[in-house]
């Protein structure tokens, strides 16, 4: 049985990495293999989509309709999912959260949380953190 915890606050429910296994689309399972590995890197769809040997326009067309999600918005997810856990799981500052998870620097880093969750990552840090250890 699985059975799955609710999490305290404002913390997501939902999985992009769960949700995406759920395709058999393989050029799409390689790309998010790639994605997941490379997270810190600056991803495009024209990268993604010559690494599995599509052209961009149908690589996305393909991602949307196996994932319902564009690419650019799933590495959007994945980086937040990412950068959620260092923030609970980790003593790493917030701008070495952010050149791991690919958002370039802390600022942008901030600007996708406070879109995201309405707060700061260091006051999701503060608010989650004695939650984990």
């Amino acid at each position: 049985m699985v059975l799955f915890l609710k999490r305290p606050g404002n913390q997501t429910q939902y999985s992009i990495v769960l949700e995406s296994q759920k395709t058999d689309c393989q050029p799409i399972n390689k790309a998010i293999d790639w994605i997941y590995n490379h997270l810190h890197e600056d991803i495009t769809v024209e990268k993604l989509s010559e690494y599995v040997s599509m052209s961009p326009r149908n690589f996305a067309r393909v991602f949307v309709r196996e994932l319902k999600i564009t690419p650019i918005k799933y590495i959007e997810k994945l980086r937040v999912e990412t950068a959620c856990r260092y923030l609970t799981e980790t003593q790493l500052t917030i701008d070495e959260i952010a050149n791991l998870c690919g958002f370039k620097n802390s600022i942008n880093m901030n600007r996708i949380f406070l879109n995201t969750f309405n707060t700061a990552p260091s006051q999701y840090k503060r608010n989650f953190r004695s939650s984990f250890s």
